[in-house]
């Protein structure tokens, strides 16, 4: 469980704890890119960020809203500078 906020780099569990949405098979890894300072309900934040496959690559780009105390960090972090883009995933340049 995480207890604070959490940081760009973070990789996450996102599960059926952080939001029903994610519940079973729907439960991915995470990799944070920036934590939204819009006010929402009490415990629950916006996180943008990438979804991670087994291997660590990048599979898309995501904006989720989850409750904080779901939040699992993942204990098999990839090395920051290992983790590749997938192609389509990257931000548009507009």
């Amino acid at each position: 469980m995480v207890t604070a906020r959490p940081s760009p780099g973070d990789l996450l569990i996102i599960d059926g704890r952080a939001s029903v949405q994610f519940a079973g098979e729907r439960a991915l890894t995470f990799r944070v890119v920036s934590v939204s300072d819009q006010p929402t309900y009490d415990g629950w934040v916006w996180l943008t960020g990438y979804v991670l496959d087994r291997r660590g690559d990048a599979t898309a780009r995501r904006e989720i809203f989850v409750q904080l105390a779901g939040l699992t960090p993942a204990e098999n972090k990839p090395d920051r500078h290992q983790v590749r883009v997938a192609r389509g995933c990257r931000p548009s340049s507009r």
